[in-house]
């Protein structure tokens, strides 16, 4: 009897346990679940447990701000722009009378970029005479933009000039420039919208074919994620700025109807990058479903071909090539015979090996636009990029030891000299670092009292010290999380301005999770600096990393901020 009463007793017990692993079991299915539905938050709110940790232990001052005088005018191009030896020849002349051509990068680089340079060092070794005279080239690689700027504000004139296309030409005739069109094309090329191949199978679902009047139709109807470059500095984000206002009028793209289409398109552009670089990077991270690039540089990498659908737009990508100023009989004769060089048939099959002259059946849908008219294009893309979203930065400025001299005083130069760029109605901190941190100026509007804080706070700073970078990023972005608490909306950004060299406080491992997972962009601007350090930070969450030493860092910030403020 007492044996059957244990079995009783076993039995009981045993089903009272299967009761409770089976509640655990049932309710860690549902806690599973609902973690699963709260993930983003829950992991949000550790971030800033983390952040509001490592901001404690910090040691942050506040400086009190002072008003200084602000130039309101414009920072003179010719000033702002360093010296030619920063950029130098990739290809020297041998001789003394030659032509020196300022080149886009597509023709003028590396590997199969490198077309213009193998054509070049085989000029100059053909032995071409003009009068008499042996005759060479000099070949100079160069953003379009950046040379155009050079070119248009006197800093140093090249004798020729062979940009990806034709705008950059009109719009230096525009500015009064002398410059005289030689050769349309001297290798054929054409710039296209690279499409994810799911999203490109879903727009020709709908459309039955693809153009970019379709696809700026998906983007204004937030279908697709897009990014395109800054079209101050790049020849295909010009061309699509300019093709896209004409998908709007065709007849007028400054017309109010295009500049209507612009806004709603703009309004669900994720991102314009600083670089293709930067823009190939994020559609690596699956952020973007569809970029712009030329098709030179799409058929030369593999993994683009297996994962996108290049769809051309726009005016072709032919490298005209343009005289500029009064030459010489001379320099004109060297120059026409340069092109016939170019021309010749084992040149254009090699530029075919390169990747250049295919798809030239394409013929432009966009109608000739003046130079007047894609200046305004790009003022009306300054002023409706950030549309109906502010902008919320801090700067977060180097001023150890090894800043002193040189490096502090060019920081200094190029924050308030491109502080011109930043627009009255985005938001703008200040943090200062050493062995500690310094709130130098809260964030706030970017109007003129603010901007004069800003110009003194940023006169005001003294080097010394050690390197705390990470405790000035970790402070930077607890200030803007505090500032999305009131402002939820707004896009939020660091740029960090530094050597890179941390020598104090907290490391990359401490604030690499808390940038991603708060996705916030940091820019970084090195000076003088240990780039790869910086590329680092900038590489979490896809922003531009810009190696800026002395000479040149005053137009590169500039041309930075023109683009992301």
């Amino acid at each position: 009897m007492r044996k059957e009463n244990n079995n009783g007793k076993v039995f009981s017990v045993l089903i009272a346990i299967g009761l409770v692993v089976f509640g655990i079991i049932y309710m860690g299915i549902s806690l599973t679940k609902n973690l699963g539905k709260s993930k983003d938050v829950i992991s949000k709110e550790k971030t800033l447990e983390v952040l509001n940790d490592l901001y404690d232990d910090i040691t942050v001052n506040k400086v009190e701000a002072r008003k200084a005088h602000v130039e309101l005018e414009t920072t003179d191009l010719k000033d702002a722009l360093p010296d030619i030896s920063k950029y130098p020849a990739q290809v020297e002349n041998t001789t003394n009378i030659f032509i020196e051509i300022f080149s886009s990068p597509e023709k003028a680089g590396e590997d199969k970029d490198s077309w213009l340079i193998k054509v070049a060092e085989d000029f100059n070794k053909a032995g071409v005479t003009v009068n008499g005279k042996a005759a060479s080239v000099r070949i100079r690689s160069m953003a379009s933009g950046m040379a155009m700027d050079y070119i248009v504000s006197g800093k140093y004139q090249p004798d020729a000039y062979t940009p990806s296309n034709e705008l950059w030409g009109e719009m230096m005739k525009a500015q009064g420039s002398k410059v005289t069109l030689v050769e349309k094309r001297l290798v054929g090329n054409v710039s296209g919208v690279l499409m994810s191949k799911k999203k490109y199978d879903e727009l020709m679902e709908k459309y039955g074919s693809i153009n970019l009047k379709n696809i700026t139709e998906a983007v204004a109807e937030n279908k697709i994620a897009m990014g395109y470059t800054n079209p101050f500095a790049s020849s295909t984000g010009l061309n699509f700025l300019i093709s896209t206002l004409s998908t709007f009028d065709i007849k007028d793209p400054l017309s109010d109807k295009a500049v209507e289409g612009f806004e709603k398109f703009q309004t669900n552009i994720p991102f314009v990058a600083y670089t293709t670089m930067q823009m190939r990077e994020s559609a690596k991270s699956g952020v973007l479903d569809g970029f712009i690039m030329e098709y030179q540089t799409y058929i030369n990498a593999a993994d683009l071909k297996s994962q996108y659908v290049f769809t051309p737009f726009g005016y072709r990508h032919d490298s005209p090539l343009y005289g500029i100023g009064d030459l010489s009989d001379d320099k004109k004769e060297i120059l026409n015979k340069f092109v016939e060089f170019c021309k010749n048939e084992k040149y254009q099959k090699l530029a075919k090996e390169y990747g250049f002259n295919e798809l030239d059946n394409y013929k432009s849908e966009v109608a000739e636009v003046s130079g007047d008219v894609i200046s305004q294009a790009q003022r009306l893309w300054k002023e409706k990029k950030n549309l109906n979203q502010e902008i919320v930065a801090v700067f977060v400025a180097d001023v150890s030891g090894s800043m002193a001299g040189e490096p502090l005083n060019k920081l200094k130069q190029s924050l308030i000299s491109s502080s011109q760029y930043i627009g009255k109605e985005n938001s703008i901190g200040l943090v200062t670092f050493s062995s500690e941190v310094n709130v130098n100026l809260p964030i706030g509007k970017f109007d003129l009292n603010h901007r004069s804080l800003f110009t003194g706070a940023v006169t005001d700073m003294q080097a010394e010290g050690g390197t705390a970078m990470y405790d000035g990023i970790i402070v930077g972005t607890k200030m803007l999380m505090e500032e999305k608490e009131k402002n939820p909306d707004a896009k939020f950004m660091l740029f960090v301005l530094s050597d890179g060299e941390t020598n104090v406080g907290h490391s990359l491992n401490h604030v690499e999770d808390i940038i991603k997972n708060l996705k916030i962009p940091v820019y970084t601007i090195g000076y003088n600096a240990n780039i790869k350090a910086l590329s680092s930070i900038s590489a979490i969450n896809e922003a531009a990393s810009i190696n800026a030493d002395s000479d040149d860092v005053v137009y590169k910030l500039g041309s930075l901020f023109n683009a992301e403020m």
